[in-house]
């Protein structure tokens, strides 16, 4: 990454071949899948790091042994081949539908966390996506994430169409698209979605996968459906597992059942070195949640969140002295959000025992289909964010019902910025930054759960945020100057106060330190720290370190409103 810094002397670590996006790669260079420098590690050290606590929201289980890399299916070069050649039945029900599916390009401009006020170097990259009723096409969240221009390509066309993002929407890792031009939609019928398949049902997968220009065809059958990691939206929804290959550029491809019918959309597989051939699939009910999310308001409102942290009560001496019947189930609250509608009803050690109607067991699972559980998570992202749900508890023996508002997760440390440009203030050559993934993956790479300071992963797995504005603010360095002498090691460091009032958010420093009429300016920072500088020195000296380092303004723009 050429804007990434050495921190505080840490040896710089290698970068992961698993990339935010894939690069359009050279045709006379094809991708090499025996080659090392595309092997994932199969193992992490961990260093002591806390570990990511149990919500609601994030029911999958630590995995044993050796740490798989799940990555986004566009992002990756490795080309394996697929277990089973499609039949020709299976390509002949699927025809009809080959038209409809799409190469999309796109042209990314990414933001510079790492120096907000400017961009960095723009790149292209190439994935799948299909047409759908009512002139949309729907492809992947990370497939267009920060596009400046978005084409379609159709199927044995040579003219690409200027397209339009209606929606992202990042959790669920999918946009939707349109084309204004008419000829776009001629003689193409739309995708129809099918039911959620079975176990061992046949699937096709259809897309622009690296290795060629022209369409492919890969088949394979479900091998698992559960609540799994949403690598791109950092969530945890239903997902199903599949035996057929993705790799890059199948991304936003549509996934077939027997009948022709869409069951699902490609977006990332498993790359480690003791697995082969595992891909994952949006399925149809996460689909159907995002378009008609859209259809009801206009623009994408996210998966609603339960707002809490739970405990299994799988120990009979635990629900024995919770003063649970020997016929009730539940789990146990442990935590709730205070910016949720949540929080106004359940209180901590709370047993919720059914979330509308349905009875939760001991482990958090509900009854799936015939012979199947899964995490009661997926009750929740079956509902819709404003929508009201009964929650049965029981409280000191006592049972109890409440109506509670569903309402989306609001993060300390956001997972991302929905495209807006990222926010800072400059002040005597030290930059503030508010904290989000993004921004820590900029400073230290795709291992920042590993590589960034410890007070900041354990706000990021731990902390909850108090107030809808609440933010994270860091010095995140300092930009040298004669009037910040001794201060320039200070990186990455949160603020905690500025002249005896609590940081709360970056706006609220900015006006504080902008409105001070003090004779020093102090800011009081985690580790104990504090720095001092002289109001009229360090105001006067701002303009020329902003001349000196080429920055346009003393602040973003979202903060001189």
């Amino acid at each position: 990454m050429a804007d990434q810094k050495s921190k505080r002397g840490r040896p710089k670590k290698p970068m992961s071949n698993a990339v935010d996006m894939q690069v359009e790669p050279s045709p006379s260079v094809p991708a090499d899948p025996d080659s090392p420098a595309t092997s994932s590690p199969s193992s992490r050290r961990t260093r002591g790091r806390p570990r990511k606590i149990q919500r609601h929201d994030l029911q999958a289980e630590p995995h044993s042994g050796s740490l798989p890399l799940l990555v986004p299916g566009n992002d990756q070069c490795d080309a394996v081949e697929p277990p089973n050649p499609p039949t020709s039945e299976q390509v002949e029900r699927v025809l009809p539908s080959m038209d409809a599916v799409v190469k999309v390009f796109c042209v990314h401009t990414e933001p510079n966390f790492s120096l907000p006020w400017q961009r960095k170097r723009q790149y292209s990259s190439s994935s799948s996506g299909f047409i759908i009723a009512g002139r949309r096409v729907l492809t992947n969240a990370h497939s267009v994430e920060h596009h400046t221009q978005v084409k379609l390509k159709k199927r044995g066309s040579d003219t690409k169409y200027l397209a339009t993002v209606l929606a992202i929407g990042t959790d669920c890792d999918i946009a939707m698209l349109t084309v204004n031009d008419d000829e776009f939609w001629e003689g193409v019928s739309p995708v129809e979605f099918g039911p959620l398949p079975a176990l061992q049902d046949a699937v096709t997968v259809v897309g622009y996968p690296i290795g060629g220009d022209t369409i492919s065809v890969t088949s394979g059958v479900v091998s698992r459906m559960e609540i799994l990691s949403y690598v791109h939206g950092s969530t945890e929804l239903l997902g199903l597992q599949i035996d057929a290959a993705i790799n890059s550029g199948n991304s936003g491809g549509p996934a077939f059942n027997d009948k022709g019918k869409c069951v699902g959309i490609a977006f990332q597989s498993l790359k480690n070195e003791d697995v082969e051939n595992i891909g994952y699939v949006i399925p149809a009910p996460v689909i159907t949640h995002f378009i008609h999310d859209y259809a009801k308001s206009g623009e994408y409102t996210g998966f609603p969140s339960l707002g809490i942290e739970w405990q299994k009560i799988e120990n009979p001496d635990l629900r024995k002295s919770m003063g649970m019947a020997p016929d009730q189930k539940g789990i146990r609250v442990r935590r709730i959000e205070p910016t949720g509608p949540e929080f106004q009803f359940l209180k901590p050690s709370d047993i919720i025992l059914s979330f509308d109607g349905i009875n939760i067991a001991n482990d958090g699972t509900v009854p799936f289909r015939h012979g199947e559980r899964i995490a009661f998570s997926y009750l929740v992202s079956q509902k819709y964010t404003g929508e009201n749900v009964v929650v049965k508890v029981l409280r000191k023996s006592e049972v109890l019902e409440f109506n509670i508002k569903l309402a989306t997760r609001r993060r300390l440390i956001p997972a991302h910025i929905k495209g807006k440009p990222p926010s800072y203030y400059i002040i005597a050559g030290f930059v503030f930054s508010a904290v989000s993934v993004p921004y820590l993956r900029s400073e230290y790479g795709k291992d920042y759960e590993y590589d960034a300071p410890v007070k900041l992963l354990d706000k990021h797995l731990h902390a909850l945020a108090q107030s809808p504005d609440e933010q994270l603010v860091v010095v995140s360095q300092v930009l040298v100057a004669d009037i910040n002498i001794g201060y320039e090691d200070i990186v990455n460091t949160q603020v905690l106060a500025f002249n005896g009032k609590p940081v709360k958010n970056l706006k609220g420093l900015a006006t504080m330190v902008e409105k001070c009429n003090n004779e020093f300016l102090q800011f009081e920072l985690e580790y104990q720290q504090i720095v001092v500088l002289q109001t009229k020195t360090a105001k006067a000296a701002t303009m020329d370190i902003l001349t000196t380092h080429c920055i346009p303004s003393a602040m973003s723009d979202d903060l001189k409103t």
